[in-house]
C-alpha cells in the first residue's frame, strides 16, 4: 500500500446504511416495450386515423372580412355587409366640397405650383402636386396648361344621357321587409336600407372587429357567424350539419389582436363545430401562395396596409408594420379631387352604397401611378340608382387620376384622427397564461393619471419602536414640495407609426430585419399584394421611390425589385391561396387544433401548435 494512505477500517457488522431497495440495472436484451418507438403511437397518427372522409378544407380569411372555402373548387369571395332590422341610425357626415383650384404659373415655369388659398388642405394638395411635377420634370413630361379650367368647363356643362335598355340593370330589392337578415350581394342590392328599416353593419373592419357599429361582442359574433353560414350554404353548398367534416385554415393579420384571434377560434371550433383549425399569418400565407421563402410582403388592402418580412417560413416580429390607410382612402380622395373640377354627377354621396360603387369603378378604370398616363382625357361612367333610369355621364380629368393614389406616398391629406373616433373595446385583453407571452395591457401602460384624480400612496416613514416618541412641536417644518407639473400625454406609438408614407414604411420594415445585407435582401424581393396593388404603375412607383431612399443610406445597394404575384392568381386572394397550399402539406398535421384541444388548453394550444405566432 502506498505511503500516506491510511488503512481502511473494515465494517464488521455488514449492515446497510439504508433500507431502500435499489433495483438492478435492467438488461437491454430483455426489454420488449415499443412505447413511442413508432409513428403509430403518436397523437397525430391517431387523429389521422379518425379523420375518415373529412379531406375537404374550409378556409376563413377574416383579415378583410371575406370567406373562402375549398372543395376542389375556385375561391369564392363574399361582400361583408349585413343588413338587419333595427332602429334607423343617422348617416355620417358628407364629404367637404372645398372647390379648390390652382392658378396658372406667373413666372413661365410650367412645373410651378401655387396654392389658390391659405386653406390647410390647399397647402397639402399643393405639396403633393409639387411632388408630381418634380417627377414629370425628371421624366421630361410636359404639363398641359389650364387643364383644370378646361376640365371644369366641360364637366359643368355636361348633361347625362338616359339609357333605356341597360343590359346590366341591377334588380333592386324592394320587398325585403319579411327578411330579418340580408347578407352579401343581396344586401348591396337594397337601394335605401334606412327606408326599409335596415342598417348596414360590417363585422370586420381593418383586420379587426368593428368596434364602431356594434354595442356588444355577442351581436358582432352573431353577424360574423351569419355571414360565414350564408356564404358556405349559398356559394359552396355546405350546410351546417356538414361542418364537422371540414377543416379551417384561419388567416390572421401579422399584427394580430389576441382577443380577435381567440373569439374567432372559439366561434369556428365551438359555436360552429368545425373539425379542426390551423391559424396562419397573412404574410407567411402570401409567400406560400407565391412560391417564395424570403420576401418583404406588402398587403395594400381597402382599410389598412400591412408590411412584414418573411425569412425562411417565419415572420420576423420586429419588421411588422400596419399603416392606417388603403384603397378606400384613394376612393375618397379621388371624390374630393373630382369635385374640384365640377364632377358631373352632382348628387353623389359616398354614404350610399350605389354611389360608392360608382367611385370604386372610376378608381379601378381611371387611377394610375404612371406619370406618362397623365393627360387631359375623356372618360365615361354609368350611374345605376334604385327607382331611376340608368344614366351615362362623361368626365374630363387631368392629374386627378394620379394624385388620388399618390396619397399612399403623401398621407398628409388623410385625416387619421377621424378614423379613431367612435372606437371602443369590445372585449378585454386575453389574460390566459401563455408560455412566451406577456399580458398585453397596452392601454394600462399608456394611460396616465390626470389632475383631480385619486391621490397616490402617502410617504412611508420608518419608526423605531425602541426610541421614545418625538413631540409634534419638536419636528422641523417639512420642506416645501416643488410645484407639480401637468402630466404629459403619452404618445401612441402604433398610431403615429401608422401615418408613415408607404415607401418609408417598407424601408423601415426591411431595416428592422438586421444589417445592410438584410436590407438589400428584402428590398430585392418586395411582394405587393392586395386589391390596391392592381393600380397600374404601382410597381414602378414603389421601385423608384425605394431606390431613392435606399441608395444614399445602404452601401452597395443594388436595384430594388418589386415581384408581382403569379399571373394565374388574383393578388386579392393570394394569402388564401397560400393557406390552401398549407392545408395540403404534410407538415400541417402537427398544426391542427381540435375542439377538444381548444377546450382543454385554450390559447395555449394555439401557441404551442402554431409556434410562429
Amino acid at each position: 500500500m502506498p505511503r500516506g494512505i491510511p488503512n481502511a477500517k473494515r465494517d464488521d457488522t455488514g449492515f446497510r446504511y439504508t433500507t431502500f431497495h435499489v433495483p438492478l440495472v435492467p438488461n437491454p436484451k430483455h426489454v420488449s416495450s415499443t412505447y413511442l418507438k413508432s409513428e403509430t403511437q403518436t397523437l397525430w397518427y391517431r387523429k389521422n386515423q379518425a379523420k375518415g372522409k373529412g379531406a375537404e378544407t374550409a378556409e376563413d380569411g377574416p383579415s378583410d372580412g371575406r370567406v373562402v372555402a375549398r372543395k376542389d373548387t375556385p375561391s369564392t369571395t363574399e361582400p361583408r355587409p349585413i343588413y338587419r332590422n333595427c332602429i334607423i341610425r343617422p348617416g355620417g357626415k358628407s364629404e367637404k366640397d372645398s372647390g379648390l383650384s390652382f392658378d396658372p404659373p406667373q413666372n413661365g415655369d410650367e412645373y410651378d405650383v401655387t396654392p389658390a388659398s391659405s386653406d390647410p388642405f390647399d397647402t397639402k394638395l399643393a405639396i403633393i402636386t409639387v411632388s408630381l411635377r418634380d417627377r414629370m420634370r425628371f421624366y421630361k413630361l410636359r404639363v398641359t396648361p389650364n387643364a383644370a379650367a378646361i376640365a371644369s368647363t366641360f364637366n359643368e356643362q355636361f348633361k347625362p344621357e338616359i339609357i333605356t335598355s341597360d343590359p346590366k340593370q341591377i334588380q333592386w330589392l324592394d320587398n325585403v321587409e319579411q327578411a330579418d337578415v340580408v347578407v352579401g350581394d343581396e344586401a348591396l342590392r337594397i337601394g335605401n336600407p334606412e327606408d326599409s328599416g335596415y342598417r348596414v353593419r360590417w363585422p370586420i373592419h381593418a383586420a379587426n372587429f368593428n368596434a364602431r357599429d356594434y354595442a356588444s361582442m355577442q351581436l358582432l359574433l352573431s353577424d360574423t357567424e351569419t355571414l360565414i353560414e350564408h356564404t358556405l350554404r349559398d356559394k359552396l353548398d355546405i350546410n351546417r350539419q356538414d361542418y364537422k367534416n371540414f377543416s379551417v385554415a384561419l388567416v390572421i393579420p401579422d399584427l394580430y389582436n389576441r382577443p380577435y384571434v381567440r373569439e374567432l377560434v372559439q366561434l369556428l371550433l365551438v359555436t360552429m363545430g368545425f373539425k379542426q383549425l390551423c391559424a396562419q399569418q397573412e404574410s407567411l400565407a402570401a409567400t406560400y401562395g407565391a412560391g417564395m421563402s424570403n420576401a418583404c410582403v406588402v398587403d395594400i388592402g381597402s382599410k389598412i396596409t400591412t408590411i412584414s418580412c418573411v425569412d425562411e417560413g417565419l415572420v420576423l416580429p420586429d419588421t411588422r408594420l400596419a399603416l392606417n390607410m388603403g384603397g378606400d382612402d384613394v376612393t375618397e380622395f379621388l371624390y374630393v379631387l373630382l369635385q374640384q373640377i365640377k364632377f358631373p354627377y352632382r348628387d353623389a354621396d359616398l354614404n350610399r352604397s350605389y354611389d360608392w360603387a360608382v367611385l370604386e369603378d372610376l378608381k379601378t378604370r381611371l387611377c394610375t401611378l404612371a406619370e406618362s398616363d397623365v393627360a387631359l382625357n375623356l372618360y365615361d361612367f354609368i350611374v345605376r340608382r334604385p327607382h331611376a333610369q340608368t344614366e351615362k355621364y362623361g368626365l374630363r380629368a387631368y392629374d386627378e387620376v394620379i394624385l388620388a393614389p399618390m396619397c399612399l406616398f403623401e398621407p398628409r391629406v388623410i385625416d387619421f384622427d377621424s378614423k379613431t373616433q367612435g372606437l371602443k373595446p369590445l372585449s378585454p385583453n386575453v389574460t390566459e397564461e401563455i408560455i412566451g407571452h406577456q399580458t398585453e395591457n397596452v392601454a394600462m401602460a399608456i394611460d396616465q393619471p390626470e389632475g383631480g384624480g385619486e391621490k397616490g400612496p402617502s410617504e412611508v416613514i420608518d419608526v423605531d419602536e425602541e426610541k421614545p416618541p418625538i413631540l409634534d412641536f419638536a419636528l422641523a417644518p417639512p420642506p416645501q414640495s416643488p410645484p407639480v407639473e401637468a402630466p404629459v400625454k403619452a404618445i401612441d406609438v402604433p398610431f403615429e407609426a401608422s401615418k408613415l408614407p408607404l415607401d418609408v414604411a417598407i424601408f423601415n420594415s426591411a431595416r428592422a430585419a438586421g444589417g445592410d445585407d438584410k436590407i438589400r435582401k428584402y428590398l430585392q424581393a418586395v411582394l405587393v399584394i392586395g386589391g390596391t396593388a392592381l393600380i397600374p404603375g404601382m410597381a414602378h412607383a414603389l421601385e423608384s421611390r425605394l431606390q431613392a431612399i435606399a441608395t444614399p443610406l445602404v452601401p452597395n445597394m443594388e436595384k430594388v425589385q418589386i415581384i408581382p404575384p403569379p399571373k394565374e392568381v388574383d393578388p386579392r386572394v393570394l394569402s388564401w391561396k397560400g393557406a390552401a397550399v398549407l392545408g395540403k402539406m404534410e407538415s400541417v398535421s402537427e398544426l391542427w387544433i381540435s375542439p377538444s384541444d381548444w377546450d382543454m388548453f385554450g390559447m395555449r394550444a394555439l401557441k404551442e401548435r402554431c409556434y410562429y405566432l
